[in-house]
């Protein structure tokens, strides 16, 4: 054992003020820093600003330094240290060594860490019955448990989250107090003598008489026996409700699917442990990590073929047509103790858990909203009385070729700030209008807001405010300007206009955004232009119309159209969208081809209304020119007969996918676009255009062939990823760039992005995928900011 620095230094004393920024604060590293302190013995204290953590030591000189030394290097699990600065100051001659009161004032320049899953630690005493914390629904401690969703301000503090209601208990006070326990400091400590209570209420005999609460009874063990009776139950998570019933029940899948009008979009398992899983769903180690670590995400897992194994089985109401089960582990005291403890197999093995809302509109994270908003959805309600500050969706991840992809970024995420590759003015992005996400950004860092929603409801729109307010609030960001899309109807960009006063307003182009999202988390400092693969359903162009199957040649500054799908009508807007046999109608008549009987798209639309979907096409009534890649996507999949009706976005894409995933390994057939220049004023200029046409008259013959749909499924996923090649060599050969970006929502489809990154790969390019924002609308907020808000350092 080495002899302490301080041991063996008898020079005169030091004195060090020590600034530490990051993640620094509720994750317990005041304890952390009074311990090393402490073991070094150094005096002196340490405490909470809006700025980080701030510490003064003072002893022998080597023992400082070493004390500066491990700061970072031996910081707590949770903890994210950035920066640590010091700087010598006079010796004060402290006696000992002291955690004081955290001190308000100043920008908040610390970072708040993300709600985290229920470490072991605290798994065991929840399961030990000689414990006092046994079946205690709020156990936590330094390193697990509620943060981001209960904090009102910085610096981080008891009185500064929601759990400043509840006094501490004699025994809570004292471990809080006490060096070596792992709860010294531990902001939201309770136990069931000074902690949040869990209730349960019932629905009423009649349904429109109030919820009972129920009285005598272990709420857990009654919502338990509700669940297993085919009951749906609102769950009171960390950053909101859930609606929660028994994933094995056939009956109780469908009902809460009708309550919720869920369509046929997948619902989210939650699953006791991996091991009830493993026997329906292909887990890797990527897969397994994601599941287990600290953040908890839906994890999106491919299903196993066959589907004999021994073992529990989602009804098949879960998701329907999906090739993906979502799974999650449970992440809250209370989820385990529903679910079944560690050794008491007690709890059942499957729950679908879902938002606790009406589809469209923001999670429900009050009390009362609950009873009122979910009284049509939900047989019963086990709530607390711990408020959620902040919503917080679940994250949803995927593992792609080894790597995770972030379809919804938000708890166990959320408000961690991605760093950027350029500084960028103070800024604030608002993001689009579907998957809303904002974005606040300040020199070389960016903070993305959680998962907002969809902007066509008013409360997601009152949600997102508050959220802006709220994430405001923790960071140091004064925005100087804003950015919006350039959509002239989007709500997030009327709310930039109407909230900027006499700060600029900076609209930035739908896909320039993409593109420049997955330059900024890949650290492009934007010095040498990418070209950027942008494919999703929908965008608005500088030409007025829908983009989405765009190649374009990027920077932060700027962007050139490099090639796009070519142009076919969008026959009535939404209207095709939630149609895909109108999209592939579309489709057909532009390629010139006959909408024959047979053609699954054709005996999909109503014979009444294909003279007036032709009519419309003809006099391009209410049609406005689209390029979009997934919406070829959609006419594709219609056009097979996969999917007719679209009941939740990119269920026929998602569908089409699944479809492809089930053809034969040895089939190698494909299909090939067919490439023409556009019109323009210059030729180098003039964008390359990918016609679907032939593509579409080789799906139509075999077809009529009777090839099987999964080959033809892959096939046309193939002819994409062959398009994306084609038009990248060639944008090589013109301009000297092979650095390729993948981005849009398209992109989510996990066959397409392996194929594109492998064909492209072994081309010789470099290519760029999202893993830490949403290739999505989701992530466009991030591409906003450093496209509007950049400084030129030129």
């Amino acid at each position: 054992m080495s002899t302490p620095p301080a041991a063996v230094d008898s020079g005169p004393a030091l004195r060090r003020r020590v600034v530490v920024r990051g993640v620094v604060q509720g994750v317990g590293f005041r304890p952390y820093v009074h311990n090393l302190a402490t073991s070094l013995c150094l005096t002196g204290h340490v405490t909470n600003t809006a700025d980080g953590v701030v510490a003064e030591v003072e002893g022998a000189p080597a023992a400082v330094t070493h004390f500066c030394d491990r700061l970072a290097a031996d910081a707590p699990p949770l903890a994210r240290v950035d920066t640590v600065d010091h700087h010598d100051v006079p010796a004060a001659g402290d006696t000992g060594f002291a955690i004081l009161a955290s001190r308000s004032g100043g920008p908040a320049r610390t970072l708040i860490p993300p709600d985290t899953a229920t470490c072991a630690a605290c798994l065991r005493e929840l399961a030990d019955p000689a414990d006092r914390r046994h079946r205690h629904p709020f156990v936590n401690c330094t390193h697990c448990g509620p943060r981001f969703t209960i904090v009102t301000g910085v610096p981080y503090d008891r009185r500064q989250t929601t759990m400043g209601a509840f006094p501490m208990c004699e025994d809570c006070a004292r471990e809080y107090a006490d060096p070596a326990d792992r709860r010294f400091h531990a902001q939201p400590v309770a136990c069931p003598a000074c902690g949040p209570r869990l209730r349960l209420l019932v629905r009423g005999a009649r349904p429109d008489t109030a919820p009972e609460p129920v009285v005598g009874e272990d709420p857990v063990e009654r919502a338990r026996a509700l669940l297993a009776d085919g009951a749906v139950l609102a769950v009171k998570g960390l950053g909101g409700y859930h609606l929660a019933c028994d994933a094995t029940n056939q009956a109780a899948v469908a009902l809460l699917r009708r309550r919720k009008a869920r369509g046929d979009k997948p619902f989210a398992l939650m699953a006791r442990d991996v091991e009830a899983v493993e026997h329906l769903v292909r887990v890797g180690e990527e897969e397994r990590a994601l599941l287990t670590g600290a953040a908890r995400p839906i994890v999106l897992l491919r299903r196993r073929g066959g589907g004999l194994a021994a073992g529990a089985r989602p009804a098949d109401a879960v998701a329907p047509g999906s090739p993906d089960l979502g799974v999650m582990l449970p992440y809250t005291p209370i989820h385990h103790l529903l679910l079944g403890l560690p050794g008491h197999l007690d709890g059942l093995p499957l729950l679908v858990m879902t938002s606790g809302n009406v589809s469209g509109e923001p999670i429900v994270t009050d009390d009362e909203d609950a009873l009122e908003r979910l009284a049509r959805l939900a047989d019963a309600w086990l709530a607390h009385d711990r408020p959620i500050h902040v919503p917080c969706d679940d994250s949803v991840v995927r593992v792609c070729d080894a790597r995770p992809l972030v379809v919804r970024r938000a708890r166990g995420h959320a408000p961690l700030p991605v760093d950027l590759p350029v500084p960028v003015r103070p800024a604030l992005a608002v993001g689009g209008d579907l998957k809303n996400a904002f974005c606040l950004g300040e020199g070389g860092r960016a903070w993305l807001s959680a998962h907002i929603g969809d902007m066509d409801d008013l409360a997601t729109q009152r949600g997102f405010e508050r959220a802006v307010d709220h994430l405001s609030s923790i960071t140091p960001v004064l925005p100087e300007l804003l950015a919006a899309d350039r959509h002239p109807g989007y709500r997030s960009a009327h709310w930039a206009e109407r909230n900027a006063g006499d700060r600029p307003v900076v609209r930035v182009q739908h896909h320039h955004a993409h593109v420049a999202s997955a330059m900024a988390e890949n650290g492009y400092d934007g010095t040498r232009p990418v070209i950027g693969v942008a494919f999703d359903g929908t965008g608005y162009g500088d030409d007025g119309a829908v983009w989405g199957g765009e190649f374009l040649l990027a920077d932060y500054d700027g962007f050139g159209r490099l090639g796009h799908l070519a142009y076919v009508p969008l026959p009535g807007g939404d209207a095709a969208v939630h149609r895909p046999y109108r999209m592939a109608l579309a489709h057909l008549r532009a390629a010139g081809i006959d909408w024959s009987a047979g053609l699954p798209c054709v005996d999909a639309c109503p014979e009444e209304e294909r003279p007036v979907l032709a009519r419309q096409l003809e006099r391009q009534l209410n049609c406005v020119p689209t390029s979009s890649m997934g919406r070829l996507f959609d006419a594709v999949s219609s056009l097979v007969g996969v999917c007719h009706r679209s009941g939740y976005e990119a269920q026929a894409a998602v569908e089409l996918e699944a479809a492809a995933l089930t053809a034969p390994a040895w089939d190698v057939g494909v299909y090939e676009f067919a490439l023409r220049p556009g019109t323009g004023p210059a030729a180098d200029a003039v964008p390359l255009l990918a016609d679907p046409a032939p593509v579409l008259a080789a799906i139509v013959a075999e077809l009529r062939a009777q090839v099987p749909v999964p080959v033809i499924a892959a096939r046309f996923h193939r002819a994409v990823v062959a398009l994306v090649l084609r038009l990248c060599r060639a944008a090589r050969a013109r301009h000297g760039i092979d650095t390729v970006a993948l981005t849009g929502g398209v992109f989510l489809n996990s066959v397409l992005s392996s194929g594109c990154s492998s064909a492209l790969t072994a081309d010789g390019f470099t290519v760029l995928r999202h893993h830490l924002v949403p290739p999505g609308d989701g992530g466009l907020a991030l591409g906003q900011l450093v496209v509007a808000a950049r400084i030129r350092t030129s």
